[in-house]
């Protein structure tokens, strides 16, 4: 049992320092993850790595330490990339309202010259696709929470799911073209 499986299961148990002591062990493993799916973001992205982390870290353990259970480190990771994908699905849906500019974007003024507009992905669209497969496939949208916001590796995705890896990059085969296939279609009924 490694240190952060060993911290998780103290934090089961009621230890009040325990969510102290869980900050420092994954902090670096969350901030590369935040990274990574924030590099992902359309450009002007006022989200930072480190306040994504934060905020997913204090949404995992609650403001006194007492969050939920966590089997094991593949299990606090999937709920990390979790609290992470809500955290951006919220971000673009506050950025979306007419209160917030609605569908104006922000130009830079060295990029003025070049108004090119780069195809960029919608993240609420993708969420509501994910939904959709949710309530269709459970396990297979699980693993497309844990490639696409997590960052894991097919072999960590495997091992998150306690499935062969065969099964996931299938999995992760069928999840990327049924999303395709619902996003592609305005009208999913």
């Amino acid at each position: 049992m490694n240190e952060v499986t060993r911290t998780l299961s103290a934090i089961e148990q009621g230890d009040p320092h325990a969510a102290e002591r869980l900050l420092p062990l994954v902090y670096e493993e969350l901030r590369r993850l935040a990274a990574q799916r924030l590099a992902d973001e359309a450009p002007g992205q006022t989200l930072q790595p480190t306040a994504l982390v934060h905020e997913a870290y204090v949404r995992l353990t609650g403001k006194d330490g007492a969050g939920q259970c966590w089997d094991n480190r593949g299990h606090f990771f999937a709920a990390a990339a979790e609290a992470m994908r809500r955290i951006l699905v919220d971000n673009a849906r506050r950025k979306k309202r007419l209160k917030h500019g609605g569908e104006l974007q922000r130009i830079s003024l060295e990029a003025i010259d070049s108004l090119v507009e780069e195809p960029s992905e919608d993240l609420v669209a993708l969420d509501e696709a994910l939904t959709r497969l949710i309530a269709h496939d459970p396990i297979k949208a699980e693993v497309v929470k844990l490639r696409f916001f997590a960052g894991l590796t097919m072999p960590e995705v495997a091992q998150t799911l306690d499935i062969s890896l065969a099964t996931a990059e299938r999995y992760w085969t069928y999840a990327r073209t049924w999303l395709f296939a619902e996003l592609a279609d305005p009208d999913p009924e």
